[in-house]
């Protein structure tokens, strides 16, 4: 193993994209851990909180790319790495030009905290900003030079805002005003990362993605956006892996 793995949580897949810009993409993931954020409402926190830290393994570029072929590759050409925020390792470079080379479309969603000059090889970059529900702060002197990068290289890459209420919807608002020139998609967020209940979990979802699409609709700032909601957890609720 190179001197400085790569820290994998999860692999799994073929399942499909539940969010964003690539939602219903038929993908395997590579979850890595650690995160620069604590999100209030995290589904994944695992990744930054301790709670799984005996499960980290520090895997080569190869090793993930072997695993992924034991998984799915002869099926599926698509990889989505995903967090915590992938942005924090430099390293995800290797693993980057090895799928290439094979031909592996790779998606990868960061919350714009950190460049890495590897983001202009991601075929599918989201860049998904943390609203006022989070308990997180933007700074936008990091978000602002990021998203003229992507821009200028003419980088395939989105804007994504998870929104829990109106005080949400008002930050997207800001985004959008900020970089107008950027898609943006609005998602509807999960209040209940903990009910085990898939029926009952997704009728709250249902509510609140139609709660966001009626906002949505009579707003006239929002003229160009995608309203989502978030799939993987109408198919198979809070459950990980999937």
């Amino acid at each position: 193993m190179e001197a400085k793995g790569i820290p994998v949580l999860e692999l799994f897949g073929p399942t499909i994209q539940g969010e964003g810009m690539v939602i219903g993409q038929k993908t395997m993931f590579v979850r890595t851990a650690g995160c620069d954020y604590s999100c209030s409402w995290c589904d994944s926190s695992f990744t930054w909180d301790g709670s799984a830290k005996q499960d980290i393994r520090w895997m080569s570029a190869r090793e993930i790319e072997h695993e992924l072929d034991q998984l799915g590759t002869a099926t599926c050409s698509h990889v989505t790495i995903s967090g915590g925020n992938p942005a924090l390792i430099k390293q995800l470079s290797e693993l980057i030009e090895v799928l290439h080379a094979r031909g592996i479309e790779i998606a990868l969603e960061t919350q714009g905290s950190r460049w890495q000059d590897w983001f202009m090889d991601i075929d599918e970059l989201t860049l998904s900003p943390k609203p006022p529900s989070s308990n997180m702060i933007t700074d936008w002197a990091l978000l602002d030079p990021i998203v003229e990068k992507l821009t200028t290289g003419r980088r395939n890459f989105s804007l994504k805002v998870v929104i829990f209420d109106e005080v949400d919807l008002d930050y997207a608002r800001i985004v959008h005003l900020r970089y107008p020139h950027a898609d943006l998609y609005l998602q509807a967020g999960n209040h209940d990362v903990i009910e085990a209940n898939r029926d009952v979990l997704l009728q709250q979802l249902i509510e609140r993605y139609m709660w966001l699409i009626q906002a949505v609709m009579t707003s006239s700032d929002f003229k160009k956006v995608r309203v989502l909601p978030q799939l993987h957890t109408w198919m198979w609720g809070n459950k990980r892996g999937v």
